[in-house]
This record gives C-alpha cells, structure tokens and sequence, in this order.
C-alpha cells in the first residue's frame, strides 16, 4: 500500500507562505473542521475566528498554515512558524511542471510566462537552465517570498 504525504516547509509568516503558493499551484486553503465557509470567504479570516473561539492569543494564530489540491491528487503543502533563518541551499525542492509535454522554444516560452506570473507573485527568478539534450529539457530556478527554492519544469 502506497502512502501520501505532506511537504513540510518552515515559514516565518506561514499564512502569506500559503496564500503564495496557493496562488501558485492553483491550490485551495482549507477552513478550520467543522466551518462551511460561504462562497468567496476567506479562509485565513475563518482560521483567525476560529483560533479566537477556542482561546488561541492572537500572536499564536500564525503558527501553522496549509494548501491543497482541489482535486486531491496532488500533496498537502503545511506551513509551520520557525524562529530562525534559512541559512543553506535546499536539499529538496519542488518542480512545477509548468510546461508537461513541450519541448525546444514552445516549452521555454511557457516556464518562462510562468515565471513571469510567480514573480508577480512574489518569488524570484534565480536561474534559466536552457535545453540540453537528450537529457535536459530546460528548466528555470526559482525561491518562493522566503527564500525556499523551487525549479520551474
């Protein structure tokens, strides 16, 4: 039997970690158990509500936070509050399939729209890898508003 998991990142602001790569994966932000959130209400507000009714201080609200696929296919992503930096490059990092099945020219024009829109976002563009067959099909280095880096692919 096969077993799902959870991708753990330390975050200093969990809650804006995960709006990012919410918007970022086109994942959702789940609300607190047991809240039927109305259409277009914020999560994290519901969150905020939620952690005040059971006693929670307002500075301990933004310990942890999480995104999810919609679709339950892909992993949970779960944010939890470090005090301290990051100090090295990661040892694990994600890939965005953001161009599945091009390749050449049409699969770096759409890593690089993608970028584009993640920058907008609030990630930065590290580096651009260009195509090197027949192994390497190009892929862009990317950190997400913390620093954590990802690839796009």
């Amino acid at each position: 039997m096969s077993r799902h998991v959870q991708i753990t990142f330390d975050a200093h602001d969990p809650a804006a970690l995960s709006r990012f790569w919410r918007d970022a994966l086109d994942y959702v932000i789940p609300g607190p158990p047991g809240v039927d959130l109305p259409e277009g209400a914020d999560p994290l507000a519901a969150w905020n509500d939620f952690l005040a009714k059971m006693g929670v201080p307002e500075g301990r609200r933004n310990t942890r936070s999480a995104v999810e696929d919609p679709e339950g296919q892909g992993p949970r992503l779960f944010f939890q509050q470090v005090p301290e930096d990051k100090t090295a490059k990661n040892r694990v990092h994600l890939d965005v399939r953001a161009a599945p099945g091009l390749q050449g020219e049409e699969r770096m024009a759409a890593l690089e729209a993608e970028c584009d829109r993640l920058v907008a976002l609030g990630a930065k563009r590290v580096r651009r890898y260009e195509p090197e067959p027949p192994l390497g099909a190009g892929h862009i280095w990317m950190t997400d508003p913390e620093g954590n880096e990802f690839c796009l692919d």
